[in-house]
């Protein structure tokens, strides 16, 4: 998902027949790594709970994490820390689809035939 997001923004921000702008891959790169954070937070958040619990207290493992969650605490907390992760996650991504950019373009120019 994460790719394919990056991909389908990268399209949509570059003019037909255009080249790929500085702003267009930082912003589809950005948009890119909150898109894959909304939907990889839930399953982070189940995992910490479960590595961070005492030993034995989820001996059902991670779908009794998941069920202990929802009655104690609702749906909210698998969102519990969301703002920061968000606010990191577009620095971080737009910068990292901009160094694939980079090493893309330098690597087609290094051996365009492959």
């Amino acid at each position: 998902m994460y790719f394919m997001t990056y991909e389908y923004l990268k399209e949509y921000f570059t003019p037909e027949g255009g080249k790929l702008s500085l702003p267009a891959t930082i912003v589809a790169g950005g948009f890119a790594g909150i898109a894959n954070w909304l939907v990889g937070m839930p399953p982070d958040i189940l995992k910490s709970r479960l590595q961070t619990a005492p030993e034995g207290t989820y001996k059902k493992g991670i779908r009794e994490v998941f069920v202990k969650l929802m009655k104690n605490e609702g749906p909210i907390a698998l969102y519990k820390g969301v703002v920061p992760v968000m606010l990191r996650a577009f620095p971080a991504n737009a910068a990292c689809f901009m160094g694939f950019e980079v090493c893309m373009k330098f690597l087609n120019w290094l051996a365009p035939s492959l």
